[in-house]
């Protein structure tokens, strides 16, 4: 549970966070053409679509974030 605990923290821990958003941009971006970009095109975006667009930046956020809280050790590390 401390794991859990520490990787939540660490979704809002800044020096995460500015890396992690600009890999949600660019990522998120690439997905959202690739999976919404016709939709959008054609103007047929849904409230359904939206809300799955939305996860299509958080997805590659909240990766981005695990991954430097593991390379820096998990919850032991998240101070650094």
């Amino acid at each position: 549970m401390e794991a859990v605990n520490g990787y939540l923290r660490a979704l809002v821990t800044p020096h995460l966070a500015s890396r992690a958003v600009r890999v949600a941009l660019v990522i998120g971006t690439l997905l959202f053409a690739i999976n919404h970009g016709a939709a959008l095109r054609s103007r047929t975006m849904t409230q359904a679509r939206w809300i799955s667009a939305g996860l299509t930046y958080l997805v590659p956020y909240a990766v981005s974030i695990h991954g430097q809280f593991m390379g820096r050790g998990g919850s032991k590390g998240l101070e650094q």
